[in-house]
Order: C-alpha cells, then structure tokens, then sequence
C-alpha cells in the first residue's frame, strides 16, 4: 500500500524509480501481458501487436531480455525458432498485470457514464 507520511521525499527515495527505466517502453506491459499467458514465438507476438513494427518489437523484447525478464530460446533449425517466455523474475511482475489489467477495466467503465 502506498504510504503518504513524508512528503518530502525526494526522487531518489521513491521505490518505483528504480524499475522506471524497465517499464517506460511503450508497450513493455503489452508485452510481458502476453508472455504471461503463454510462451510465443516472435511471429506470434508480432500478430498479436500489429501496431508495434518489428523493430521496434525487437528493441523491446531485447531490453527485457537484458533485465531478466524474459527469456529468448533459440533452437537450432531452419528456418530458425525463437520462443520468448517469462523469467522467474519475470513471473513477479504477474500481479502488477493483474493489478493493471483489473484498473483498466474499471477506469475504461467509469469513463462510459
């Protein structure tokens, strides 16, 4: 729960700071949405987000990679198979998303009125 005792708390001092820089991607939380439903492979992915280009995808999925989020498998085929699954870590963020995902549904009905 968050805690409003002092208020003069600066930047640094705030517990969320610290995750900004992994959450600011514009579809980061699409995106771990999905690889928390289930493990897809970057096609899938892709058709799930048709806004998003591929690069940008790529950029993305790469940056969760690098904070452990996520976990790219690659096998050894061809044409080659690339699957992007949650990390451990990655599993933790779940109850944010569901977090999220239960305000969303909540503001998107009390804007209808």
């Amino acid at each position: 729960m968050l805690k409003q005792e002092n208020s003069d708390k600066s930047f640094l001092d705030c517990p969320v700071a610290g995750i900004q820089d992994i959450i600011k991607g514009k579809w980061t939380t699409v995106i771990l949405y999905f690889l928390s439903q289930s493990t897809l492979r970057f096609g899938e992915l892709n058709r799930k987000m048709p806004m998003v280009t591929q690069a940008y995808l790529t950029k993305e999925l790469r940056i969760l990679e690098n904070y452990g989020l996520i976990h790219r498998e690659v096998y050894p085929q061809v044409p080659p198979k690339v699957e992007y699954s949650l990390t451990a870590m990655g599993k933790k963020f779940i109850p944010v998303l569901d977090a999220l995902e239960k305000f969303a549904i909540e503001y998107e009905q009390d804007n209808q009125k």
